[in-house]
């Protein structure tokens, strides 16, 4: 798959999960203001019906007023005391005149009276609370809240939460404790059938937002949920794209460096194998000698090549198990060392050593050690272009002993230094081409070390070179026989 191809899959499923995401954001606010609709309207109907009800209480005074203010009572009988009692009036005349009092009552007579009666006197505390929190309750809101009456002409409140209220004076400052009621939207007026409503009913509901929230929360973390691991699956899915693309052209360039490994010693060993079978070199010895240990060389060399891949492969599986035995570290140095210097001479270069661990014994498998060892010694003598400078140093440290590796060849880039232990990855070597190998050595190196507990880390600086830090410990934890 080319990159067009993947960068495509990527924005088309961005553009899907952006989608989802925004509509699941849309049906919540959809859903929360729903509820807070609802919730308002139901607040509003309660806080009328209360409104109703308290002008309701005021209307009944007022009948029984104005029934003892006309000297008639309720069955249309003069009062004691009243003009009528004497039997003065007809029966029609006192129908008309009862009528025309009960006019008057409704204009004048009981207005004049409560013009100058206080709003907190007008309202009987035990109505008030018992109306609110019944058609609060009748609207299905059952939840804490705060109420409060505020008088216009005092321009302050004159009751709150089921008591009395003193004001100061100062017609505008209300009390901290209030401002939450006076700022709440939930309010209605108090006797609205008057000219002038006198007052207000205010209602404020503390936890009201957690309340809308309520329902909606848990379907918000269900959606956050299951996005999040849609999220997490594209995200992984899109690196996987990408590392296995890049393992697919690591093999591919695997595939052509092996061709190109093999392809030397089989024309070399062809080349030979055809010069021996020849009738001029067949009756001479030593060329057929010369020729067959080309022969052998390249076969080795081959064979070299070939153990090495199955060697990764066993790894890959973790289907070897480590001979473990007593190793002398400065002895497989200067073993390795010995054959180093021969590859590096031919480059006008030199290898050179400071072994100053007082105690080189380390456990551990001796051929892979060896290995460790040689690739590193390999890679420092591969990276230099010309007059290569390797220096191998020792020295004992807590855990064990430690192995720098150290080269004065192309060095490496920090992004070059997060792959390098991968395997079938080699460093861009710019324009040196004569760099072979299949990308294995590193990866081999390091799956050993943590085969033998040991640690390995590098240090390099692009021009500059590059330090290998191994540490072996002195002991092994051996499985037990039985």
């Amino acid at each position: 798959m080319n990159k067009k191809a993947i960068w495509a899959i990527i924005g088309l499923m961005s553009v899907a999960l952006i989608g989802i995401v925004l509509l699941q954001m849309y049906w919540i606010r959809l859903s929360i203001q729903e509820k807070q609709d609802k919730f308002d309207f139901n607040v509003a109907e309660a806080l009328n019906r209360v409104s109703r009800k308290l002008e309701g209480v005021e209307d009944k005074r007022n009948k029984d007023f104005d029934f003892n203010a006309s000297g008639f009572d309720e069955y249309n009988q003069p009062i004691d005391g009243s003009p009528d009692s004497k039997g003065l009036l007809s029966e029609e005349d006192r129908t008309r005149r009862y009528k025309e009092l009960e006019k008057q009552r409704q204009r004048a007579s009981y207005r004049e009276l409560i013009n100058g009666i206080p709003l907190s006197e007008r309202i009987n505390l035990e109505d008030l609370d018992v109306f609110l929190k019944n058609e609060l309750s009748n609207q299905a809101i059952n939840i804490e809240y705060d109420y409060g009456v505020y008088d216009r002409e005092e321009k302050s409140f004159v009751i709150i939460n089921g008591y009395y209220v003193v004001q100061d004076k100062s017609p505008l400052v209300l009390l901290a404790g209030y401002k939450n009621i006076y700022n709440s939207k939930y309010r209605v007026d108090l006797f609205p059938s008057e000219l002038q409503s006198p007052g207000l009913i205010m209602v404020h509901f503390p936890t009201r937002t957690s309340v809308l929230w309520s329902g909606v929360w848990r379907y918000l973390l269900l959606s956050s949920i299951f996005i999040g691991i849609i999220l997490f699956c594209f995200t992984y899915s899109v690196l996987v794209i990408f590392m296995q693309k890049k393992l697919s052209e690591m093999k591919t360039d695997f595939i052509n460096n092996m061709t190109h490994e093999f392809k030397t010693p089989i024309a070399t060993i062809s080349l030979a194998a055809d010069s021996i079978t020849s009738p001029m070199i067949l009756n001479n010895s030593d060329k057929v000698k010369r020729f067959a240990e080309i022969i052998k060389q390249e076969n080795k060399r081959m064979n070299s090549q070939v153990e090495r891949v199955l060697q990764i492969a066993v790894i890959d599986k973790r289907d070897f198990q480590l001979k473990i035995t007593t190793i002398d570290l400065h002895e497989v140095i200067r073993s390795a060392l010995e054959n180093a210097a021969l590859q590096v001479a031919k480059k006008d270069g030199s290898v050179d050593s400071e072994l100053k661990a007082g105690n080189p014994i380390v456990q551990g498998d001796m051929t892979h050690i060896s290995n460790i060892i040689n690739n590193l010694l390999e890679n420092a003598n591969k990276y230099s272009p010309e007059n290569p400078k390797i220096k191998v140093y020792t020295r004992n440290v807590p855990s064990g002993v430690e192995v720098i590796v150290e080269d004065h060849g192309i060095g490496m880039n920090k992004e070059a230094l997060k792959h390098i232990f991968d395997k079938f990855y080699r460093v861009h070597t710019g324009d040196i081409h004569n760099v072979k190998g299949f990308g294995l050595g590193l990866s081999y190196v390091k799956a050993m070390m943590t085969a033998h507990n040991g640690q390995i880390d590098v240090k390099s600086q692009p021009g500059k070179g590059s330090k290998f830090y191994l540490i072996f410990p002195h002991q092994q934890k051996i499985p037990d026989a039985n």
